[in-house]
């Protein structure tokens, strides 16, 4: 098929572009606003006067002044939000060091109280995916299925390496695997890495060395991704129902299981295992938005949640006008037993503003290639 035609074929499949904005826009908009949220009550909790409260940046579109004086705006910019706190010079919550010293300021709580009320955003939205994964596991229950292979792909690394269906496969570099998902974690995310697998087979346990397969799979919008595939298959899964309790401790080993892919992503784009290409912005967030809405609300919703803890992950890194890099000041305000000076926090805000204006630029390139119109 020429490249033409198979570009048309991407655009025909891909929902209309005002999905994407409509997606956009019911995705952002309510994390953006529980975050922004989790800080605003904390901090109320704690007797800090808010000034304002932004959904967006820019130029206010709308906005009403409460009786407590908080001016709760919709801004021009959908990217983002915030709180700006009584005694903060601006909205990235830089001390200003002419505000009175008055006991609703932000600067005159104690560090933990600080502490508390930067991280609550990012807590609120790792609470939101914990919520969503939790409420899916009490409805669905979830999927068994034992570590023995059933059947192999056409192309298996597996199989080639003399693996043969019936073994059961108890570990993967010393990490136990007890159910055919443990796998996955072990997999997907390193294709070309060199492991160790341990099975089982007629009572006896073995092992080999295996180089995991690489795969570009390509989903049906035309979204490509590069995993680590082995070549497995199990039999078929029981759905297990699980309570509340187990629905909400799996749905937190879930959220765990996504950060540690996450981190792992990153580490391997620094070391070169994975390409800068691979990193998306709020482009690629309105395409993947309008995608899985037009999928139906189950899809929305599971990527909401996958988006939300990117949130909360992305907030916590410890970069200078990020939630992160409030905390890494007030880390090194608890060590140093006292505060960074004012001039080390305006260079390093400003250096993190640097970085984070690179990084959108390098995502949103990426973003714009990433588009049936100017890829190849």
């Amino acid at each position: 098929m020429p490249p033409s035609c198979w570009r048309t074929r991407k655009l025909f499949e891909s929902p209309p572009f005002w999905m994407w904005i409509v997606g956009f826009l019911l995705l952002l908009g309510p994390l953006v606003t529980l975050h922004e949220l989790g800080h605003y009550l904390v901090g109320r909790w704690f007797g800090v006067k808010a000034e304002a409260f932004s959904i967006g940046f820019g130029k206010e579109l709308w906005g009403r002044t409460d009786r407590r004086g908080t001016r709760w705006k919709l801004a021009a910019i959908p990217l983002g939000g915030y709180v700006q706190f009584k005694g903060d010079m601006n909205p990235a919550s830089i001390p200003d060091p002419d505000a009175p010293a008055e006991s609703d300021t932000f600067q005159s709580k104690s560090l933990w109280q600080r502490a508390l009320i930067v991280f609550a955003g990012p807590a609120t939205n790792l609470l939101i995916t914990v919520a969503i994964f939790a409420s899916f596991n009490l409805a669905y229950g979830k999927y068994e299925a034992n570590n023995a292979i059933d059947s192999f792909a056409e192309e298996s690394v597996a199989q080639e390496a003399g693996m043969e269906v019936g073994d059961r496969i108890v570990s993967i570099d010393g990490y136990v695997i007890e159910d055919f998902a443990d796998i996955g974690p072990r997999v997907l995310m390193y294709p070309g890495k060199e492991i160790e697998i341990t099975f089982v087979r007629d009572g006896r346990e073995q092992s080999l060395p295996i180089a995991i397969g690489e795969s570009i799979e390509t989903d049906q919008f035309g979204n490509e991704s590069r995993v680590g595939r082995l070549g497995v298959y199990s039999g078929a899964p029981q759905v297990v129902s699980v309570g509340p309790v187990e629905s909400v401790t799996l749905a937190f080993e879930q959220s765990w299981g996504l950060v540690k892919m996450m981190v792992t992503g990153i580490a391997q784009i620094f070391t070169g295992d994975r390409s800068l290409q691979e990193l998306g912005g709020p482009i690629k967030i309105a395409k993947y938005s309008g995608e899985q809405l037009s999928l139906g609300p189950q899809a929305f919703v599971s990527f909401a949640a996958l988006i939300s803890i990117n949130l909360a992950f992305i907030n916590l890194l410890p970069i200078p006008a990020l939630d992160g890099g409030h905390l890494a000041f007030y880390a090194a305000e608890a060590i140093r037993r006292k505060p960074v000076s004012a001039r080390g926090m305006e260079w390093a805000y400003r250096t993190g503003v640097a970085l984070v204006l690179m990084l959108m630029v390098v995502v949103t390139v990426n973003d714009l290639i990433s588009l049936p119109l100017f890829g190849s």
